[in-house]
């Protein structure tokens, strides 16, 4: 192999012959370059890091709930922004900006989270006379 002996992957190094331009490390052999050598011995155990990951499963469970709004041809723009500055209270400007989704766009996001609050906002949207639906994200 080149006059380089096995390396052990767990830090052990078999050195007899090694050419100057080599050095010993703590964690193998490794040239002049400051690049250790590749462990070419199939039966060389691999290693693996100590990583611990936080994985969050992305289930139906815990994905929030939105209510939308959707376009109608029945209540005016001023309603709409009136409605969701006193229902859900946006302030004038946001209340506008959402009424103006609703109205291009043909629907809006107007609220979201747990499926019980969202299932009130859009009673207390209903019983203020708008068209609003509840579903899952995603």
């Amino acid at each position: 192999m080149n006059g380089l002996h096995h390396v052990h992957c767990h830090g052990a190094v078999d050195t007899p012959d090694l050419p100057p331009a080599f050095a010993e490390s703590d964690t193998g052999v490794v040239g002049a370059s400051g690049v250790s050598p590749v462990c070419s011995s199939p039966s060389a155990p691999t290693a693996e890091p100590d990583v611990e990951m936080d994985v969050h499963t992305v289930s139906s469970e815990n994905l929030p709930w939105l209510c939308i709004v959707w376009d109608d041809p029945v209540n005016l723009m001023s309603y709409v922004t009136y409605v969701f500055q006193t229902v859900l209270g946006y302030s004038r400007k946001r209340a506008n900006e959402l009424m103006m989704q609703v109205h291009t766009e043909g629907k809006a996001v107007v609220s979201s989270g747990e499926k019980d609050k969202v299932e009130g906002d859009v009673k207390k949207l209903h019983v203020a006379g708008l068209w609003a639906t509840m579903q899952q994200a995603g």
